[in-house]
């Protein structure tokens, strides 16, 4: 059973009139909406009711169905409340929404997928400092890591929302299974199973870099695991805020361990061609060969659970499971992910609601038991997670042991970020050194 802990609302003054004059008043204004025949309004009392016409808009980058259940995540809080959420899909959102801003037409909330466009925009003097409760919350619910994220020059500008964690490798358990193959422990195992496998006729690694415009971010994410790794979370910090240089040697013994295990022509790309495949295939579908053996790992995020297809059970008895990417210790405690900061424009007591109930347990708990994904709230109770993976992923971003630090790439400047480090990464794996792809990537970084 949940155990969903609640942080009361601090409501502006001028919200509470608003409140009590809707109630003893029947003849000013509009009434707020009534609920929903289903919905209990008992957790969302303390957001306050508001008057008919109330809207809130928000823009972010969610689209298809999971648009959808983010609808339906607060559903119950638009017909307790009265505020009517008009929620904005965009696949160019991070291109319109320096638009939208320098325009003077953005939207009352947005859901950033990368913190390092969030701190610009806060830089800028585009968004609004976090409200009181939306502090609050993120001081009870979130790591110091993740408030962090929400943080610029000192001050807390949102709120983190969903998350993910990068660096699992997917398997097949009856494949490892019937060839005696056991899960490792340490990247020196990860390194020896390559070889046995390789040795065995399959080939270990399917790998695909392709996506649109963004083709080459899954070798980021090899990279970044590398890296944090390797050397460590102060490294890996230096490395994003461009303390160290792109090409230092860190960032190439990363590169040359990522390219032990996928430029080698011995371990890639099962089922899928030689190493020059990589760089052309798509990466939802990079994962699939591991289902009928024609390699046995793949490196994806837990979001890759879903790209499995119909039938496929995701279970460590099923037909496809997943392991973290080991550290060079065992044990070490140290993951990449990614995840999305909510922050708003506008300033308004409706807004303030919405961005508080955002920020709480309740939005948490309720999002996650629709399926499909995941937060770092720790209020949030992994057995509503929809599948033993995504409770899993749960207990490790809720550990306290666990380093947990954002994708580097989306920390980045976006020119390098989204712009270099992604081209760098195809070019390097068609054949470019490791020296030449650094020195590319450093000369690229804003002075």
């Amino acid at each position: 059973m949940s155990v969903i802990r609640h942080r009361r609302l601090l409501v502006p003054a001028a919200a509470a009139a608003a409140a009590i004059g809707l109630v003893l008043t029947g003849c000013t204004g509009d009434a707020a909406p009534e609920a929903s025949s289903d919905a209990d309004c008992t957790d969302y009392e303390d957001y306050g009711t508001f008057e008919s016409g109330a809207e809130v808009s928000i823009y972010g980058t969610i689209s298809d169905t999971e648009a959808d259940l983010l609808n339906e995540s607060w559903a119950d809080f638009e017909s307790c409340t009265g505020i009517d959420i008009v929620y904005e899909p965009s696949k160019e959102f991070e291109t319109q929404i320096n638009v939208r801003a320098q325009g003077g037409n953005p939207p009352d909330i947005a859901i950033f997928p990368q913190p390092g466009l969030f701190a610009d925009l806060a830089t800028a003097g585009y968004l609004k400092p976090a409200p009181e409760s939306v502090a609050a919350n993120v001081t009870e619910f979130w790591s110091e890591d993740w408030q962090n994220y929400a943080t610029v020059d000192g001050t807390l500008y949102g709120a983190p929302l969903m998350a993910s964690i990068k660096g699992y490798v997917w398997y097949s358990p009856s494949t490892f299974e019937e060839n005696g193959w056991e899960v490792p422990t340490t990247l020196d195992e990860l390194t020896t199973l390559t070889s046995s496998i390789a040795e065995s006729g399959t080939k270990p690694w399917c790998v695909g870099f392709a996506s649109g415009d963004a083709t080459g971010w899954p070798g980021t994410d090899w990279v970044e695991d590398f890296v944090l790794r390797q050397s460590g979370p102060d490294v890996y910090d230096q490395w994003v805020t461009h303390e160290i240089p792109f090409n230092d040697p860190a960032i190439a013994q990363a590169f040359d361990a990522v390219g032990a295990f996928i430029k080698n022509p011995d371990n890639v790309n099962g089922g899928l061609g030689d190493v020059n495949s990589i760089a052309t295939t798509e990466f939802a579908d990079a994962g699939l060969p591991v289902l009928d053996g024609s390699c046995a790992m793949h490196h994806q995020a837990s979001f890759y659970e879903g790209f499995w297809g119909d039938g496929v059970t995701v279970a460590p008895d099923g037909d496809v499971w997943a392991f973290l990417l080991p550290g060079e210790e065992e044990g070490a405690a140290a993951v990449t992910g990614g995840g999305e900061i909510v922050a708003a424009f506008n300033e308004s007591d409706e807004i303030t609601a919405v961005q508080t109930y955002l920020s709480s347990d309740l939005w948490a708990n309720n999002r996650v038991s629709l399926g499909g994904v995941i937060s770092a709230n720790s209020g949030l109770d992994p057995a509503n997670a929809s599948s033993e993976l995504l409770s899993t992923s749960i207990g490790i971003l809720q550990d306290p042991e666990t380093t947990f630090r954002f994708d580097a790439s989306d920390l980045m400047p976006g020119a390098v970020g989204v712009g270099s480090f992604f081209k760098g990464m195809v070019d390097w794996i068609g054949g470019k050194s490791t020296t030449d792809t650094l020195d590319f990537i450093e000369g690229t970084w804003p002075q």
